[in-house]
């Protein structure tokens, strides 16, 4: 069991990221200073909000510089802190041109150099890291191979690599890594907090997120003709943050937590949007047949093969631990998907109709 001190800052790293700044906004607003690590604290362009989160909270919030392959760039961030929230990792789902360098790398020496911090830091007590559903699975397929028909904490992703669901693959060998690390000592405990694809409103009016690109290619006209029968976990954002929160300072926590509110297609977003923002935007109505999505996946960024494991096959996954132990209740997707859409209408990332 561990007690954290709540006088005491928390750590998180890729404080200015799409998650991230829910966990630091959540944090302040319960009163506790927070270490947040981001690559440039004089970009007011993304951490500005971060600031006046603080200001709004009178918590206090302090910035610190930090690379992710950079060995020690997290130590002064960690210092006097009992709990570190490791969120930060790179997120590309396609025309990846370089795995390794882009995912891969970052996804595991960052953990490595973030825990090697913690390792060397007396006060730490706790990480809970970002892991993902992707660190789960790998292809809707591999459903079949579940022997309750659904997705748990126990299960582990062994079918992506890097050349097949590199994101997927990195996410997995990031929370190997850490797990490892976490093996070889005494001192902190390590629990991950394992979402579905994360939706919902942003703090900021970013558009280096996938999250957020797909929502506005909805918008855009990107998918007017229709979309692909893909069935993926989903979650609020706002819903990850809390699980985070509640992790983070439960004594009892311990080991994977999936957090997944439902499971949801593509075609069920574009539903909801229609529903909620009428038909003058190019929301799509049906779904495109899986032959002819095979043919055009590669414009799309898609291989073949990942059409073939995951089109057209549904999943599901058990989010029983994170309501029983974590007492989660989740957001309804529906106002996941309009919150987030209406975010974008208000931020002017796509055209108000």
């Amino acid at each position: 069991m561990v007690e954290i001190d709540k006088t005491k800052p928390v750590m998180v790293t890729g404080g200015s990221g799409y998650l991230a700044s829910w966990i630091v906004k959540k944090l302040l607003d319960e009163g506790i200073n927070v270490h947040a690590t981001v690559r440039d604290p004089a970009d007011i362009a993304k951490v500005g909000h971060l600031q006046a989160m603080a200001q709004a909270a009178d918590t206090e919030l302090k910035l610190f510089q930090a690379d992710l392959l950079q060995p020690g760039s997290f130590d002064e961030a960690c210092q006097g802190c009992e709990l570190i929230f490791h969120t930060a990792s790179p997120f590309h789902l396609t025309k990846v041109k370089n795995p390794e360098e882009t995912l891969i790398k970052p996804a595991k020496q960052g953990t490595r150099n973030v825990l090697k911090t913690v390792q060397s830091s007396p006060d730490a007590k706790r990480v809970v890291l970002t892991s993902s559903a992707a660190a789960v699975y790998g292809d809707n397929v591999d459903i079949k191979s579940c022997p309750e028909g659904a997705f748990t904490e126990e299960n582990w992703n062994r079918t992506s690599s890097p050349d097949h669901l590199p994101y997927s693959y990195s996410k997995t060998i990031a929370e190997k890594e850490a797990w490892d690390i976490a093996s070889q000592q005494s001192q902190w405990d390590l629990v991950t907090i394992n979402p579905g694809w994360i939706l919902g409103p942003s703090l900021t009016p970013r558009v280096d997120s996938a999250s957020i690109k797909t929502l506005i290619m909805f918008g855009d006209g990107t998918y007017k003709l229709g979309v692909p029968n893909l069935c993926s976990p989903v979650a609020d954002v706002r819903d990850v943050a809390e699980a985070h929160i509640r992790v983070g300072f439960n004594r009892q926590a311990s080991g994977r937590h999936l957090v997944v509110s439902e499971q949801a297609t593509l075609l069920d977003i574009g539903k909801i949007l229609r529903k909620n923002f009428g038909p003058e935007y190019p929301f799509p109505s049906r779904e495109a047949p899986k032959a002819l999505f095979w043919l055009i996946a590669p414009r799309y960024g898609f291989t073949r093969k990942w059409v073939s494991r995951n089109v057209g096959c549904d999943v599901r996954f058990d989010n029983s631990r994170s309501k029983q132990e974590l007492g989660m209740t989740y957001i309804p997707f529906e106002q996941t998907v309009t919150d987030h859409f209406r975010q974008l209408i208000d931020d002017g990332l796509v055209p108000k109709h």
